[in-house]
């Protein structure tokens, strides 16, 4: 299983970042160690003093695929979730200035969480789906995928040119504005079209 991560695919996360608009997919991966196990709390690494919160829709590769036709691109998965891309900002800041990757900032342990997965038939258009991510019941970031700059059809033809996609991969699809740090005790929340996806305590 691999992670499979779009950076800026949404134009007003790229603007709150002061990120330039990219002219294709930016695409980073997190190891399969990232993933935060279920029912477990994050833990704020000591490394940083900066871990941002980004909500993004996701979704489950279900059988091998290389060099996948965008038509063809909806054979290749099935179900759908809502997941956090964590992000050790700081870090990610610094390595950024110095032209170095961003692994240590975002694949770190814990670093990805997943939430339940859910058949795609149970949503009329994949193109159009209100998410968004709650701190202490507060939304705090909210999204529909018709802002995507590259949809999910695309980024799977996008993605298979260059890795060949295996059964259980995941696509973290990229996060809309509002990413914010994350405090010792908060509690997040995650829902996609009115549907709890996930929770997670933060210490």
């Amino acid at each position: 299983m691999k992670i499979i991560c779009i950076g800026r695919n949404y134009t007003n996360h790229i603007e709150e970042l002061n990120n330039e608009k990219p002219e294709e997919p930016v695409v980073f991966i997190k190891p399969d160690s990232s993933v935060l196990p279920k029912e477990q709390d994050f833990y704020i690494p000591e490394f940083s003093n900066d871990v941002q919160h980004e909500v993004e829709v996701l979704v489950k590769i279900k059988k091998v695929g290389k060099h996948i036709a965008e038509k063809f691109a909806h054979k290749y998965y099935d179900e759908v979730s809502l997941g956090i891309d964590f992000t050790a900002r700081d870090l990610q800041q610094q390595l950024k200035e110095k032209g170095l990757p961003w692994e240590k900032a975002k694949g770190f342990d814990g670093a990805a969480v997943i939430g339940k997965w859910l058949p795609k038939t149970n949503f009329k258009n994949l193109n159009n789906l209100n998410f968004s991510l709650l701190s202490n019941d507060k939304v705090v970031q909210e999204g529909n995928t018709s802002l995507m700059l590259w949809k999910i059809d695309e980024l799977i033809a996008y993605v298979s040119k260059y890795f060949m996609l295996k059964k259980g991969d995941v696509i973290f699809t990229g996060t809309p504005a509002g990413v914010c740090k994350v405090n010792t005790n908060d509690y997040l929340s995650g829902k996609l079209e009115d549907e709890q996806m996930f929770s997670v305590k933060i210490k």
